[in-house]
């Protein structure tokens, strides 16, 4: 059984920075792309950072120089460096195995882990 834990949110300022943990356990972990998304209260669930099986990563406009998404195939587990911390950071951070497409994904959802970032 595929299981995502995401861990390494929680409170933090303006500024700060967090890094944000995704271990993963049921498949193998380095035959595929992994993702980052976040989630608004009453908004879709977002795309912003992809990285391949090979390590070639892309980020969404918007996140492009203060997040960075890493990988330890050997420990199974996926990152996401978030540097400079703003307030519009505060969210739900969710980790998953993107299609080649990046429309859709191959595994259900864990159970996420919240930043908020405070003034």
């Amino acid at each position: 059984q595929v299981q995502l834990v995401e861990s390494g949110g929680g409170l933090a300022q303006i500024g700060d920075s967090l890094r944000l943990s995704c271990e993963v356990s049921g498949y193998i972990f380095r035959f595929y792309a992994m993702s980052w998304y976040r989630q608004a209260p009453g908004k879709q669930r977002e795309l912003v950072a992809v990285i391949t099986e090979d390590g070639h990563v892309t980020y969404t406009d918007d996140v492009k120089g203060r997040f960075t998404i890493s990988r330890e195939n050997a420990k199974r587990t996926l990152y996401l460096q978030i540097d400079s911390l703003r307030t519009e950071d505060t969210t739900v951070y969710y980790c998953n195995a993107p299609n080649p497409s990046r429309s859709k994904v191959y595994f259900s959802w864990g159970q996420g882990t919240q930043v908020t970032v405070s003034s």
